[in-house]
């Protein structure tokens, strides 16, 4: 079983398309960089000032945007990388690993937050009230925050970065988190003291469940999971439209990154040479690989002997 030579996937060239996906993702992280930068220390410093636990927790929030922003940085520059002795298979998995720390991440900051909101709630007679400007704060990073997800997101599938992708929707758990916050702090401005602790600690839960969602697909994907029952149909489709082959069978796949690793037997005419063979084995991969995220399609040939008269 071997690879066979053949254009790379996408339907154009393969470290053209590396190159604009690391592009991509350092352009946007960088936005996202001075973004929640500007946020972290407005929120910091209103917060505190304004003596608001919400909006300090959303502050909190944003800083942890800065660090997953920066794993992303790293993780782009690392995965962009070609094979390597070390590596035969490329650095693709990088973005997964990055994509579990910032699972990782997030459940850290979501936990602290729920127990900071805990104790809080335990002593609301000593709360102090709630300053109107830590509500106008919330608002505009309200805002901000939507407008980045937005942006993120929209990158992230351009490029097909499932990276970017989470840390878009990173920035969207803020943009929730942060709608908590002014609801918050709204209610603890109309006589409700304790409604800003307890958006704290929501805020906490929200990020802790976002973590999770992160962390657990990265888990699957680095344990070898194969791609979803669409995307295996769709290749297996491909596969089987290709003229020359009979049938398959054994079609497997596992995740790298954003890319997919195929391999599949391949049922073909038994009285084919092997150079027939092998070009018909090369245009089901180039198919596959012209139209899916698929990193390389291994191939095992299958003889089928027909009957007499067929």
């Amino acid at each position: 079983m071997a690879p066979l030579t053949g254009p790379p996937p996408i339907g154009g060239d393969q470290e053209a398309g590396a190159g604009e996906r690391q592009t991509a993702a350092l352009r946007s992280t960088m936005v996202s960089v001075l973004v929640n930068t500007a946020l972290t220390i407005v929120q910091f410093i209103i917060g505190v000032f304004g003596n608001s636990a919400a909006l300090v927790a959303d502050a909190v929030h944003s800083l942890s945007d800065l660090l997953s922003d920066f794993i992303v940085l790293i993780a782009n520059r690392h995965s962009s990388k070609g094979p390597d002795d070390k590596h035969p298979y490329g650095h693709y998995r990088f973005e997964t690993a990055a994509s579990l720390a910032i699972g990782v991440l997030l459940i850290l900051v979501g936990l602290s937050m729920v127990w900071s909101g805990y104790i809080k709630l335990t002593r609301a007679a000593t709360l102090p009230p709630v300053h109107e400007l830590a509500l106008l704060t919330a608002l505009i990073t309200l805002l901000a925050k939507e407008l980045l997800f937005r942006y993120l997101l929209r990158v992230g599938n351009r490029v097909r970065s499932t990276m970017l992708v989470a840390n878009a929707w990173h920035a969207r758990s803020d943009a929730a988190s942060s709608l908590v916050v002014a609801l918050g702090i709204g209610a603890s401005l109309a006589g409700f003291p304790l409604a800003d602790p307890l958006a704290a600690l929501i805020v906490g839960l929200m990020i802790t469940r976002m973590g999770w969602r992160f962390f657990y697909n990265a888990f699957d994907d680095l344990m070898d999971s194969g791609v979803d029952a669409a995307t295996e149909e769709r290749i297996r489709k491909l596969l089987l439209e290709t003229p020359g082959v009979l049938g398959i069978h054994g079609l497997k796949t596992r995740k790298m990154g954003d890319m997919i690793w195929v391999e599949v037997d391949l049922e073909m005419n038994g009285e084919l040479t092997i150079l027939a063979g092998h070009e018909i084995a090369a245009e089901a991969r180039r198919r596959v690989m012209a139209q899916e995220a698929v990193l390389d399609v291994m191939t095992h040939f299958d003889p089928v002997v027909r009957p007499p008269g067929h």
